[in-house]
C-alpha cells in the first residue's frame, strides 16, 4: 500500500520511521527492544548498544534524501515499508525494504535490503 494512502501503522512504526527520517539516534532507539535485531549491508547488530552504534554510523556516513513511499502490513507481526534513497553512497539511487518483526510495541527485529 502507498504511504499516502493513509494506512494506519502501530504507534511503535510511526515512531520509528518518524525518528529515522529525522535522523534522531535516541528516539529511533527507543522504538527497539531490548534484546532486538538489525540487519544491514549483510550485517546484524544485536542489543540495544550494538544499534545505537550501528545508528550513529548510518547516520553520518552519506548525505542522501528519503522518501517512504510504500508500506504494508505483511501479517500481524509483520511490515514492509519501503524507502527511496538518493545520495553521495555507491549507486547513488537505491529503493530499500524495511522488513520489521514488531512484537508487545516494540521492533524486535528488522531487515534492510534492496
Amino acid at each position: 500500500m502507498n504511504a499516502a494512502q493513509g494506512i494506519e501503522l502501530p504507534a511503535v512504526l510511526a515512531a520509528h520511521l518518524a525518528a529515522h527520517e529525522a535522523r534522531d539516534v535516541e528516539r529511533e532507539l527507543a522504538c527497539y527492544a531490548e534484546e532486538a535485531e538489525v540487519t544491514d549491508e549483510g550485517r546484524t547488530y544485536r542489543g540495544t548498544a550494538e544499534i545505537r552504534a550501528w545508528l550513529g554510523r548510518a547516520a553520518s556516513e552519506y548525505s542522501f534524501t528519503s522518501e517512504l513511499t510504500a508500506v504494508r502490513q505483511d501479517d500481524a507481526e509483520h511490515w514492509t515499508a519501503v524507502r527511496h534513497l538518493e545520495g553521495n553512497f555507491p549507486g547513488g539511487v537505491v529503493d530499500l525494504r524495511y522488513r520489521y518483526t514488531l512484537k508487545d510495541d516494540r521492533i524486535t527485529n528488522l531487515t534492510i535490503a534492496p
